[in-house]
Parts: C-alpha cells; structure tokens; sequence
C-alpha cells in the first residue's frame, strides 16, 4: 500500500482536507465521499476518512443507496463502528426531513402534485414497498401521516381495515394514499387499481373520502385519481 493511501486526515495539506476546504469554499465543492468523511470524523491507523467514505459509498451503490442501508450494514466495513453508523444515518435522516419539511405549521394539501412532491425524497428509493397514508382534516390541512405497511420487494400488503382505523381515530375528514415501486417504474398494477377501488368502497361507507392514491417511482409518480382510477 503507498504512503498516500495510508494517510490520515490530519496529515493531508489543511487546504487539502475536507473540513477546511468545506469551510472555505463551501459544501458543494465537496465530492460526496468527503461530506461523508466529514460525517465519520476520523479514519483508521491504516485509511483516511475519506478512503472510508469511498468504501461506504461503493458498498451502498451510490449515493441513493445510503438511504436504504442500516446500521449493520454500513459497519460491515472494516473501520465503522456503531457510532460512526449512527452518525452517518443521523446525517441522512436529517436530510430526509429537510426535503420533505414545509413552511408554516399547516401544509395544505391542494392536489396530487403537493402529495407527491412531499414524499417523493422519502419514498423514492425504498427497496421494498411502503404503503403511507397522509392524513387531513376538512380543510385539506395535514395532520399526520403514517407508514402502515412494508411489504416484499415487489408487493405492499394492506388491509382497508387498517387505514381507516388510523384516519378515524386521527378524526381525518379525507386520506391521500401512496405506496412506492421500487424498480422507479410508478405505473399501476392491477393489484393498485383493486385495492384503489376497496378503498374508495369503504370510504364512501365510512363518510372518510380518499381524493387520491399515488404511486411512487424513481423521480416519477402517477395519481391513479388523475388516470380516471379512482
């Protein structure tokens, strides 16, 4: 191994190291491997931080694949323990929440754009399919929403039964559903458009509207409304 790949951080030139260069030229010079060095802090007596950060990074597949990777996976590399783990995904979740965070305490929900917009960071790159529901009140005002089910690779299991419970015991006037596709292709299955179809049945019984189910993709999304599906 040369010297070069055996240096640490403190070693490197100051204008050469992550930290300073972020300081002085600002986050957006940085590669994405030295903001991930930024987040490890330190190295190995054999790997810089930045060497780290280019494991991390080759083991997730790319960037988009952090956001899908738990704490024990990103410590299967030799030189990531639990609290540098936990660092990282601190850092990514934050991130997660800056996306999707809106001005003002009350976000309105005025069409499937805003829907989709809100959670299109959050859901995009999931690995399995998450079945959410946003919850709003009569003035179309979000008041919470939840993930209700996790499914395999290919397929989100749930029952009506389960969403309404949540809209009623939230005192939801309607609901806005989502699920995600985790090969980023958002057109709908058939499986979609029946379980779409129960939904908006029950609703109806429960005096609780579902304006909308959307699906997920990768930088893409379709409202099953706007199709003439619901």
């Amino acid at each position: 191994m040369t010297e070069a790949l055996n240096l640490r951080i403190r070693e490197v030139p100051p204008e050469e190291r992550p930290r300073e260069r972020m300081l002085n030229s600002g986050a957006e010079s940085l590669s994405n491997a030295e903001l991930l060095a930024i987040l490890l802090r330190t190295g190995t007596v054999a790997e810089s931080a930045v060497r780290l950060g280019e494991k991390l990074l080759a083991e997730a597949g790319g960037l988009r694949g952090l956001v899908g990777m738990n704490a024990e996976r990103i410590m299967r590399i030799r030189g990531i323990g639990a609290a540098k783990a936990l660092q990282v995904q601190a850092g990514i979740e934050l991130g997660r929440r800056i996306a999707r965070s809106a001005a003002g305490d009350k976000l309105t929900i005025r069409s499937p754009r805003d829907a989709a917009e809100l959670m299109m960071d959050e859901m995009r790159f999931l690995r399995k399919e998450h079945f959410v529901c946003l919850f709003l009140n009569t003035k179309n005002h979000l008041i919470a929403k939840e993930t209700l089910s996790i499914g395999s690779l290919n397929a989100s299991i749930v029952h009506p039964r389960e969403v309404f419970r949540a809209a009623i015991e939230r005192g939801s006037a309607s609901i806005i559903c989502l699920h995600n596709h985790p090969s980023g292709d958002p057109t709908p299955s058939r499986e979609d458009i029946d379980l779409t179809a129960r939904l908006d049945e029950a609703g109806r019984l429960l005096g609780i509207e579902v304006l909308d189910h959307i699906v997920i993709g990768d930088s893409r999304w379709i409202s099953l409304k706007e199709q003439g599906l619901l």
